[in-house]
């Protein structure tokens, strides 16, 4: 059979993970059966990125999707990535705060990071391993790239945790409530039931004060319930698709507004370090940075979770140059 044309070499988007765990392989899962992008899953145990790549990729068929899965060890396989994920680093256990994770996880993130960039230097970088902020301080300042390029996933998860509890003590559909959760990704995180909604109603209309307080609450500690009722690991099905909404509004250039976690010069009142705020996300990143008008016990909330971020990020540099234990 004779072609009438030349062959066309198709460059599809390629996102590489980095961490084959439990949010990096179910976001593998994501990205490739909403028919995203290639995936490059790498992880440093031999043969695991591997097996999983290729047990997803025997579910293309029955999932209809021809995206490739690639597992892999090494960051040459990673090279030409558009965005870059990284899930890395240990997870949280029983009794264990986000920022108990800090001295191991530091090093590992910004060796990811790194190694990444080197081998994709255009690529937009998203970090989710916690303790988050911090993390996604450390993998920008070891990049050197633009702020608009390093951002963290937190506050899509954190929203989406409010929505859910607000949708189950009204017995509403989830998709109609809206809800915004600023600061820190822990204890210390802001969620503005001003701004929450159902159908554009506002919550602070349909439910009391003190409902709405233990919803915040429940919503501060969403992630230490799953860890405490698990007791073998955290919540990944949710990080999971958090984070594939903030690749796909990048990917397909969305310009959604999502919370995000970004480096801030100087908006909300602070700066040099990264905290959940509003973001609008386009195939450049972090495109604009939304200043929302907070009550004065808002902005204080806001602070005391910069002030942790910030204590934080000061203890993990000093881990990182040695001079701690």
């Amino acid at each position: 059979m004779s072609s009438l044309h030349s062959p066309i070499v198709c460059n599809l988007p390629r996102i590489t993970i980095v961490g084959a765990g439990r949010v990096g392989s179910t976001l593998a899962q994501r990205i490739a059966e909403k028919n995203l992008a290639d995936v490059v899953l790498l992880d440093i145990i031999p043969g695991m990125p591997q097996g999983l790549a290729l047990d997803l990729m025997e579910a293309r068929g029955i999932e209809l999707h021809n995206r490739q899965i690639i597992g892999t060890n090494n960051y040459v396989d990673t090279s030409g990535s558009v965005i870059v994920v990284i899930t890395a680093g240990i997870p949280r256990k029983p009794g264990m705060s986000r920022d108990d994770l800090l001295k191991t996880n530091a090093k590992i993130v910004v060796e990811a990071a790194k190694n990444a960039i080197a081998h994709s230097p255009h690529a937009i970088l998203i970090v989710v391993t916690n303790p988050l902020d911090v993390m996604t301080y450390l993998a920008w300042q070891a990049t050197g790239l633009s702020r608009s390029r390093v951002m963290g996933m937190a506050g899509v998860l954190d929203s989406a945790r409010l929505e859910t509890f607000i949708a189950l003590e009204l017995g509403v559909l989830p998709a109609d409530v809206k809800a915004m959760v600023l600061g820190s990704h822990g204890d210390l995180m802001v969620p503005l039931p001003r701004y929450a909604t159902v159908n554009g109603i506002p919550v602070t209309e349909l439910l009391d004060t003190a409902t709405i307080e233990r919803l915040a609450t429940r919503t501060r500690n969403g992630g230490a319930e799953i860890v405490e009722l698990m007791q073998t690991g955290g919540a990944f099905f949710a990080p999971a698709s958090a984070t594939s909404v903030m690749v796909e509004s990048i990917l397909l250039n969305q310009s959604r507004l999502l919370p995000v976690a970004a480096y801030l010069q100087g908006e909300y009142g602070l700066a040099d370090l990264v905290i959940g705020v509003p973001c609008r996300l386009g195939c450049s990143g972090i495109e604009s940075i939304l200043e929302l008008p907070l009550s004065e016990e808002e902005t204080a909330a806001l602070k005391v979770s910069a002030a942790s971020v910030r204590q934080n990020i000061d203890l993990a540099q000093e881990i990182l140059a040695g001079n701690t234990l």
